[in-house]
């Protein structure tokens, strides 16, 4: 790992399992925040974004396939590996991994959602929460909160506050055995729900879903601000 605790692509992979995975990432936000930019396609120290999300999970033996959801042409990043694959995205972000879910042809034993905006997802939470869905538990990497949270009405209203040692901040991958995601994404597609965390799908039909420390580095590039703190964490991997 690079100096400051900050992840990089090239750490050491575990040994191969069992367990094979398939990656699904939806990149087909339309990215309003940072003022309608496709931001996995931006640019962070020679490689997108989306080269940036990407390389962790390539650099794994267990990784049979990923799966691009995009509404723009994305090919360039579908010529690095044999294992990943472009396909059209959706209009919500459930759209997209739904539809990646659709394409989804190696039969591996786990499915993994990574956010195409989260370039630098640590390597060891993506082992832990493998190793986890693995023993058929769904895996959510993340942080735990340090401010306390408030809950509020519609007028904004403190309604009460929640104990911080309960809360964590998702990020992702998410990971999950794959016939619990199936059934998952089947249920949502039936009921008309469009969930903005995959989780919350497993968590709808009772499975045990659990949280797996991550790093804070592992943000998610929706600000401008955001954009200017990747662009120096990828000059330091980069080094």
């Amino acid at each position: 790992m690079k100096p400051g605790g900050l992840p990089g692509a090239a750490e050491a992979v575990p040994a191969p399992r069992t367990a094979t995975v398939a990656v699904i990432v939806p990149a087909a936000g339309s990215g309003a925040r940072m003022g309608e930019v496709r931001k996995p396609f931006l640019e962070l120290g020679g490689r997108t974004v989306l080269e940036w999300a990407l390389a962790p999970f390539l650099a794994r033996d267990d990784v049979v396939e990923i799966v691009v959801a995009a509404t723009e042409d994305a090919s360039g990043v579908a010529r690095t590996d044999p294992r990943v694959r472009v396909v059209a995205g959706g209009a919500s972000r459930f759209e997209s991994v739904a539809n990646g879910a659709a394409a989804l042809r190696a039969g591996a034993s786990l499915v993994a959602v990574h956010d195409a905006a989260r370039p630098f997802p640590p390597a060891a939470a993506i082992d832990a929460c493998i190793r986890l869905a693995a023993r058929g538990t769904g895996a959510v990497a993340g942080i735990p909160a340090i401010d306390t949270i408030k809950r509020v009405d519609a007028e904004s209203r403190i309604a009460d506050t929640p104990p911080r040692a309960t809360l964590w901040h998702a990020q992702t991958p998410q990971v999950f055995p794959h016939s619990l995601f199936r059934r998952a994404v089947e249920r949502c597609r039936s009921n008309g729900t469009e969930p903005t965390d995959d989780a919350s799908m497993l968590e709808e039909i009772g499975a045990e879903v659990r949280m797996v420390e991550a790093a804070a580095s592992n943000f998610k590039i929706t600000h401008p601000r955001d954009l200017a703190l990747a662009q120096m964490v990828a000059a330091e991997l980069s080094q």
